[in-house]
């Protein structure tokens, strides 16, 4: 794969987001391994791979930028639709992003994650009325983001605009963390 993107785009990659995620949500007793494993290995594995397979060339070339996309249920624990599973393969995205980053600055690679809140996708269902007041209502700002309202947060990340920032989790979630 990063061979046929490198051959596409002239030679080299020069950024990467990392932006795939699955989530069950269910109570921690519930979890079946199998379940746990396949939202480790997407949300993690495959993110610690992609990154390992770009990053050398970015390593090699002294110049790159990755953009993890964890989530503020890497920083708390989201209530009351249980998603163990997600919640801890998240916290371990921002922090292998921590890592690479400090160990791969030396080389000209800057690594960042984005920490989105509640966003309207197919995956989050914030219009369900059982959760809006765990969703929505607990957030200051009243409301669930848009895609479009994330996307210039990695746009940043990944720009010369951020060029002195690695390491960091971006937290974009309308205030929700901060309360």
């Amino acid at each position: 794969m990063t061979e046929q993107a490198e051959e596409s785009l002239g030679g080299h990659i020069g950024i990467l987001v990392n932006n795939a995620g699955t989530c069950y949500h269910a109570p921690s007793f519930e979890v079946t391994d199998d379940q746990w494993s396949s939202v480790f290995d997407l949300n993690v594995r495959a993110l610690w791979k992609t990154s390992l397979a770009v990053g050398a060339g970015m390593c090699r070339r002294g110049s790159g930028s990755i953009v993890n996309i964890g989530s503020m249920s890497g920083l708390i624990v989201n209530r009351p639709q249980w998603q163990p599973a997600y919640n801890a393969s998240k916290a371990a995205v921002h922090q292998l992003t921590k890592s690479l980053a400090v160990e791969w600055a030396p080389h000209g690679v800057r690594v960042n994650a984005l920490a989105p809140g509640s966003t309207k996708t197919e995956m989050a269902p914030v219009d369900r009325p059982d959760l809006r007041r765990h969703w929505i209502d607990d957030c200051p700002q009243q409301r669930a983001a848009l895609p479009e309202e994330i996307a210039p947060s990695v746009v940043f990340l990944a720009s010369d605009a951020a060029g002195f920032i690695t390491g960091s989790i971006l937290v974009a979630d309308g205030g929700y963390t901060a309360v």
